[in-house]
């Protein structure tokens, strides 16, 4: 999951799980599901922190989710490459890979499944989260208030990287990975191999406003799925910003603007798709 579908799913934990009472929660029993709660030393460690608490609030900080519960406690959620979350109920099996169970009291479940195992759970008090060492270096958010172009534009100048690299460097900016990178990059008309330190003020200024309306045109189609159906939103189903998508995964496609096929580089193993024509 990208910035995209993590805010996707914020949102739709705020509206379906927030003001909900935990009944009971089963971590499975797998070296797997352990990996998934690895911070608490035993099963029961974490599922006593859930069983009668209520969830008060969901946050997202990065590609972090943060459930607030009623006794100032905090369920931190980590997607990593194929988690998710997933709602359910007793009539509908369980996905496989489904690690933890987490049910209400006023009915069905909350499902985290993860193939890949690199997703993470753990409880925490609100009060010791500036202690959690990710969230305290967590990158630029785009979609963060305070994230100002005159901002970004100096963190751009103290680099000299290329810029699809540096997009897709977390601990720079969070949440764009391979997909957005290379839109966010069309959006702003920029090459994937400009060095971050040779944009104009212009060009900073086409590359904040890029981000920002990639970004939210990607969160108002609710996040990317790509054929292999990795991403699905909270009730299974999937978004549609790949119909959107102007030059990823569309090499030898004629340009959405100015009809020029699409192409496609390898930077460190990863495709750069980019128009020739319409990205300097």
């Amino acid at each position: 999951m990208e910035l995209p579908e993590v805010e996707v799913m914020r949102r739709d934990l705020e509206k379906d799980v927030v003001g909900r009472k935990v009944a009971t929660a089963d971590v499975r029993a797998s070296r797997n599901a352990m990996r998934v709660i690895r911070r608490h030393g035993k099963r029961k460690e974490f599922t006593d922190r859930l069983v009668g608490r209520k969830f008060t609030k969901a946050e997202r900080r990065g590609k972090y989710v943060l459930l607030h519960m009623d006794d100032g406690d905090v369920l931190v959620v980590h997607f990593g490459m194929s988690g998710q979350f997933v709602r359910g109920t007793k009539r509908v099996p369980l996905p496989q890979h489904t690690h933890v169970v987490i049910t209400f009291v006023q009915g069905g479940d909350l499902r985290f499944f993860d193939p890949r195992t690199f997703g993470e759970m753990f409880v925490t008090a609100a009060d010791e989260l500036g202690k959690v060492r990710e969230l305290q270096h967590i990158a630029i958010d785009p979609l963060d208030h305070v994230f100002t172009w005159n901002a970004f534009g100096g963190a751009l100048t103290q680099r000299a990287t290329k810029m699809k690299q540096l997009l897709m460097d977390q601990k720079f900016v969070s949440g764009l990975g391979n997909i957005y990178s290379d839109e966010v990059l069309f959006g702003a008309g920029l090459r994937y191999d400009r060095l971050s330190d040779s944009l104009s003020s212009q060009e900073v200024r086409r590359l904040y406003r890029a981000m920002q309306e990639v970004l939210q045109e990607a969160i108002r189609f609710r996040g990317t799925t790509l054929d292999d159906d990795a991403y699905m939103d909270l009730f299974g189903k999937p978004g549609e910003f790949q119909n959107e998508l102007k030059v990823y995964g569309r090499t030898g496609l004629p340009c959405r603007r100015c009809r020029t096929p699409i192409q496609a580089v390898k930077i460190s193993g990863r495709n750069a798709f980019f128009c020739p024509q319409c990205q300097s």
